[in-house]
């Protein structure tokens, strides 16, 4: 019997995994699919969020100290597994910020570095990209991290740690009860048993929860996105502009996203997110009109109330914790928020106050409706 069973092998799953690992506890993961394969392989891996001054503190708590968490654990992963997740320095441009001395104040109180820049200033940085108005933002510290080759590579790491066992295919049928306490789940392929049972089920972990009778306000909200295979270097960093971003690859991947849409589960494409986000990608690099566009896919968040992730022992139940409902943010938050958990799973001082996580009764009674 392990000591933690982790119910999804998503990034926040794996790395909570990791961690765990790290500290000596034995892990078992239990993942329907192939883990690193729903949102944490369809989102475009920017480490930060997309508007950080807008979010509530405790959000940009998490997101603070996990984007330095990034450069050396892509350099861990590195070494660890051969798989590069290539992570990248090249800062960001923000076109168009209709909050511009918002942005700029939250940057002073943080000590964060985030100047106004001109047009030439944009135009030496991004020659391919369309002239900004009047002024653009520019923060150089951010980076992003190729999120596909991120999860391959904690999927690598973890299979080959002794102490942990990774299970594919074994989807949750129920969790095994006995007064109040959970003791393990059922699945497809049996019943498996630990110590303490932490559910990370992203957009499906309402579902998961359920047959506890925990009514956890996280749903899943569809994003829809593009990749063009452009010449490397049409593009060197991340730009933003009016919500949607262009991310760069080393290899001149060029991906474009995202719709934001309420369609339940249904992960489809259609014709019309593609000729948004077609008009998106040109209108900002307008070379991009001479490519065709690659590849069109989509994948499902877990939206919660305020995007403030679910981290914590569950009420009224011994023995099962949650780490979810990180909306848009669920790779840029997720070293620190497993760090939060995994701080209260072994009992030591918590990295960050874990208290606006957690999932007390009140958070838990949210009307889905006002989400």
């Amino acid at each position: 019997m392990s000591n933690f069973l982790i119910i999804g092998g998503g990034v926040i799953g794996m790395m909570t995994a990791l961690q765990l690992a790290d500290a000596g506890q034995q892990v078992t993961i239990v993942e329907r699919g192939i883990c690193g394969q729903e949102s944490s392989w369809a989102g475009g891996g920017i480490v930060s969020p997309l508007y950080p001054w807008r979010y509530a503190p405790p959000i940009s708590q998490l997101s603070r100290w996990s984007e330095g968490v990034y450069p050396t654990l892509s350099l861990r992963l590195l070494e660890e597994t051969g798989i590069d997740p290539e992570y990248r320095q090249k800062g960001l441009l923000y076109l168009n910020v209709d909050d511009a001395q918002a942005a700029l104040g939250w940057a002073r109180n943080l000590g964060k570095p985030l100047e106004r820049v001109g047009a030439e200033f944009v135009r030496k940085k991004e020659p391919h990209v369309a002239a900004a108005q009047e002024s653009a933002l520019w923060m150089p510290t951010l980076g992003s991290v190729r999120n596909p080759r991120l999860g391959q590579a904690l999927r690598a790491r973890l299979q080959a740690m002794p102490n942990v066992v990774v299970n594919e295919g074994f989807v949750v049928n129920g969790f095994i009860q006995r007064d109040r306490q959970v003791l393990g789940v059922t699945t497809t392929q049996g019943e498996l048993r630990a110590e303490k049972v932490i559910v990370c089920g992203g957009a499906w972990t309402a579902t998961l929860l359920d047959s506890l009778n925990i009514r956890l306000p996280v749903r899943p909200v569809k994003g829809q996105m593009i990749a063009y295979q452009a010449p490397p270097g049409l593009v060197q960093r991340v730009v933003l502009k009016d919500g949607r971003y262009i991310i760069p690859r080393s290899d001149g991947l060029l991906l474009i996203g995202s719709t934001l849409e309420e369609a339940g589960f249904d992960k489809t494409t259609d014709s019309e997110a593609l000729a948004s986000l077609k008009q998106t990608a040109e209108s900002i690099v307008p070379a991009l009109s001479k490519h065709s566009v690659a590849y069109h896919w989509a994948g499902l968040r877990p939206g919660s109330p305020d995007g403030i992730p679910f981290i914590g022992a569950l009420p009224e139940w011994s023995g099962v914790y949650v780490n979810a409902g990180h909306y848009r943010n669920g790779l840029v938050l997720a070293p620190a928020s497993t760090h939060v958990l995994v701080d209260q799973l072994l009992g030591r001082e918590t990295l960050i106050d874990p208290t606006p996580f957690q999932p007390t009764a009140d958070r838990l009674m949210t009307d889905l409706a006002s989400l």
